[in-house]
């Protein structure tokens, strides 16, 4: 049985993203070493399990992440911009003796796991099993899933398991609210009733302001976004 079974999350026009399906939905904040390197995931309050419910995409609800209605005060404008082209046909490839990392940069959430032990980037090209471990690590962690590691022999994308819920991300080493981190292949349906390239992992946009709606492009950070 599809253990996404009645979940789905449906953009709305100009206004909140409606999840249905009895999700469940926690806090996941993004947690960082001494240098404010991001090393892990902490996951938080659970929120109260809904059969339905309406989350903010405008980032202007007194009562996030729930929407208030504060997208019609606000004439909140949520066309959608991004791509309905597939990953692997937005994403760079880079090859390295092991594994593969492919890279759909602008699905980049700047949760900055990528940034430890000298840059994903760098580690992919290294021989030896630490540096293709670190690798898959970081490309794991990235809540977009902007970054992904494939098994250059197998051809096959190693990716962490999720049961399919939502994280509702914070990032205080930033001091900023993130977004909203969909996990275990929960279908996403624009308002134009077409359903975007269903993934194992995504991050839609709560603070209203990415050029990538209804996805996250780190506009989060650079509006200083807080719930």
């Amino acid at each position: 049985m599809d253990p996404t079974d009645g979940m789905k999350i449906t953009v709305t026009e100009n206004g909140p993203y409606l999840v249905e399906g009895s999700v469940p939905m926690v806090r996941q904040t993004i947690v960082a070493d001494s240098e404010g390197n991001s090393i892990e995931w902490r996951q938080g309050d659970e929120f109260e399990t809904k059969a339905s419910c309406a989350l903010c995409r405008c980032g202007q609800s007194a009562n996030k992440p729930y929407c208030d209605g504060s997208h019609v005060r606000v004439d909140f404008d949520g066309t959608e911009t991004a791509s309905r082209d597939p990953y692997l046909m937005q994403a760079a490839q880079q090859d390295g003796p092991t594994l593969t990392l492919t890279d759909a940069q602008s699905l980049c959430a700047f949760a900055r796991f990528c940034d430890v032990a000298g840059q994903v980037w760098n580690l992919v090209e290294q021989e030896g099993p630490e540096a293709a471990r670190l690798t898959a690590s970081e490309a794991g962690l990235c809540p977009s899933g902007r970054l992904v590691a494939w098994d250059r022999q197998t051809k096959t994308a190693i990716e962490p398991e999720f049961d399919p819920s939502i994280g509702i991300v914070e990032d205080p080493t930033e001091g900023v609210a993130g977004p909203i981190w969909v996990r275990g292949g929960i279908p996403v349906t624009g308002a134009d009733g077409e359903t975007y390239e269903v993934r194992n992992r995504v991050t839609l946009c709560r603070c209203g302001a990415s050029k990538n709606k209804p996805f996250c492009d780190a506009s989060h950070a650079s509006i200083g976004f807080t719930d």
